[in-house]
């Protein structure tokens, strides 16, 4: 690997680039290609970002900001118009072509074997055979995603939708209407373009369109230049909030504080942006309660009766091998598992996972027998 090259690409001194390896940039030589990647972010490099053995680089997706005042922070951040897109619940991912072969990686920079799988049935070869530099940007939804699973989308197993196009040894992306246009052309799924509005009508028209999403269980919409002259931010419902701290405290001791917090006040904030009166904000205010207390409080009881807390998912795999590296994937990945046998379906293979929820039990049965909190 050429380390001056690499460097160059990355915006940062070779020197800089050495020091970063004995730190935050991780190997790994499992699946290949070899890579490394960003575990953290550093030098303006993103986390996630990958280097593969080749010298070629994929970059960390960045986060995406959230406003909390819908209409003052789209005044303050866009210049003219916004496009609105659909925002998907599911696990992100950016799927790109190494030494002719499609890959998967996850936020984190590794290479997922399920999803890596998922993305050879659902990619064109001609994507990459045409565009060799660029890298696909969606998210994986569906009721069979290991991760995210979610019965909302139509399909009854899992899927890809292209949100944005990147290129490789580039930070920079193609903006709305190209990745739509690419998505169109190649017959891939993209995440939906609700339309696009003035900046002084948007905040109006994307309330309507958030509580409507809301309504379907969907999670809510993300806001793009269409030009890409800003980076876009996101904005859910009320609906996504509440499910989200419902699985939270389902597995209390398995999150951090800042995801419950921010999630109570994002309610708070769109309360009184969207003017509610006091019988919508009560309504508000008993969702919000019964998403905390009622899983929470069955959790308890679960764990009083001594069952085991879980999360039970399920894969649809064409090669078993899949199964095994994604479980090996998993492990790596700190998370512990029971993968059942696997049972032969429609050319395939259904292979159900129970995913054990240590921290969340151990705390649990601690404070049932008398623990101080």
């Amino acid at each position: 690997m050429n380390l001056a090259r690499v460097a160059q690409r990355l915006g940062i001194t070779e020197s800089r680039l050495q020091c970063l390896q004995e730190t935050i940039i991780r190997e790994s030589a499992w699946p290949e290609p070899r890579l490394l990647r960003f575990e953290k972010e550093s030098s303006g490099v993103e986390a996630g970002t990958v280097i593969f053995e080749n010298g070629e680089i994929a970059f960390g997706y960045p986060k995406i900001r959230r406003p909390l005042m819908l209409a003052a922070a789209i005044e303050r951040h866009f210049s003219n118009r916004v496009a609105v897109e659909e925002k998907m619940n599911g696990h992100n991912v950016r799927i790109l072509s190494i030494n002719g072969e499609i890959v998967a990686l996850t936020r984190g920079g590794f290479i997922c074997p399920y999803s890596t799988e998922v993305a050879r049935s659902k990619i064109p070869e001609e994507v990459f055979e045409k565009h060799p530099q660029r890298i696909l940007c969606g998210e994986m939804v569906g009721p069979e995603n290991p991760y995210v699973a979610s019965s909302i989308y139509p399909t009854e197993s899992i899927d890809f939708y292209l949100f944005d196009l990147a290129e490789k040894n580039s930070r920079t992306t193609s903006g709305v209407h190209r990745t739509h246009e690419l998505a169109e052309e190649y017959g891939l799924l993209s995440a939906a373009l609700l339309g696009e509005f003035s900046k002084e009508t948007a905040a109006e028209r994307i309330k309507e369109i958030v509580i409507k999403l809301g309504r379907q269980g969907r999670e809510g919409v993300v806001m793009k230049d269409p030009e890409n002259e800003v980076p876009p931010l996101k904005y859910t419902s009320s609906k996504t909030n509440c499910s989200d701290l419902s699985v939270a405290f389902r597995y209390y001791n398995d999150y951090a504080l800042d995801f419950f917090v921010s999630r109570a006040v994002r309610e708070g904030f769109q309360s009184v942006e969207w003017k509610e009166s006091e019988e919508e904000r009560r309504k508000r205010a008993l969702s919000l309660g019964e998403s905390i207390l009622l899983p929470l409080v069955d959790t308890i009881k679960r764990a009083q009766m001594g069952e085991n807390i879980v999360q039970k998912v399920q894969i649809r795999v064409k090669n078993l091998q899949t199964a095994r590296d994604f479980e090996y994937h998993l492990r790596r990945s700190g998370i512990r598992t029971i993968f059942e046998p696997p049972e032969p379906d429609d050319g395939g293979y259904l292979i159900r996972i129970t995913k054990l929820v240590m921290s969340t039990n151990d705390k649990t049965q601690a404070l049932l027998n008398g623990e101080m909190w």
